[in-house]
């Protein structure tokens, strides 16, 4: 009696680490990319994706990779991870106000959050990386909204302050994002830091530029290895000084309106 009630113990602590463990889609490991045309261009797709610089220069007006945005090659859970993402397309996104399919999403992309120019829908670029988010997607179910796709949801307990979150800048994120928020440069001149605002940095036109979204982001992910350490508040805070500072202006409005805008 005493072995079976041991065994049925094992039992569930074994069925809820399993449980736990696949709470979030878990994508194919790069060593599992085919041989042949279509495994040579999902390898692009991973290279231009984590080295966007090097890989789609042509189209990058500053100094982002898409992973810097999209953690871990696209794949960590609440870091809009493509595989979170490519299933439901096309859908309707408000800011286009009509319905885009996946391969827009990826232009759009370029052209505010990379602030350079949309690749055309039949560029190499664009292919690879739509085979890349789909080969990412492998045995995830079209139109379903998975767990840890897109961002985390939040919600601070008070108005967003700029000065508070000057405050959780200068102790959270210098050490990275340097004491200026342009980012930390390798000595090859790449950015192993992203740079938060400034010429190199997204422009206003981009997602991260909306507060609640940057607070998403950075509530699972910020500082980087501690997500989930900062509060919701903390969160919208820094963000909302992050949205204060300069940066390239929204290529759909005018100078007036990106200047005065804020």
């Amino acid at each position: 009696m005493v072995r079976l009630v041991s065994f049925l113990l094992l039992m569930m602590l074994t069925g809820a680490a399993r449980a736990q463990a696949s709470e979030f889609h878990v994508p194919p490991s790069v060593y599992d990319i085919p041989e042949g045309h279509d495994g040579r261009l999902i390898e692009l797709g991973r290279k231009v994706f984590s080295d966007t610089q090097s890989y789609a220069s042509r189209y990058v007006g500053n100094g982002l990779n898409c992973s810097n945005c999209h953690l871990n090659e696209g794949r960590k859970p609440y870091s809009a991870p493509l595989w979170g993402a490519y299933g439901r397309y096309p859908q309707y996104r408000n800011k286009n106000k009509r319905v885009v399919s996946f391969g827009e999403r990826i232009q759009d992309c370029f052209r505010y959050s990379m602030n350079g120019q949309a690749p055309t829908l039949d560029s190499q670029e664009v292919k690879a990386i739509t085979a890349y988010a789909h080969w990412l997607s492998y045995e995830v179910p079209i139109g379903v909204t998975l767990a840890g796709a897109g961002f985390v949801s939040v919600e601070p307990v008070q108005a967003p302050s700029a000065a508070r979150g000057e405050l959780v800048f200068q102790q959270q994120c210098v050490i990275c994002h340097g004491v200026d928020g342009l980012g930390r440069k390798r000595a090859d001149g790449m950015y192993q830091f992203p740079p938060l605002w400034g010429a190199d940095s997204f422009n206003r036109g981009a997602g991260m530029q909306r507060v609640p979204t940057c607070a998403a982001f950075v509530k699972a992910n910020m500082p980087l290895g501690k997500g989930f350490s900062l509060s919701d508040t903390q969160a919208f805070d820094v963000c909302e000084f992050m949205h204060q500072q300069g940066r390239p202006r929204d290529p759909r409005d005018s100078f007036w309106s990106n200047f005065f805008g804020g």
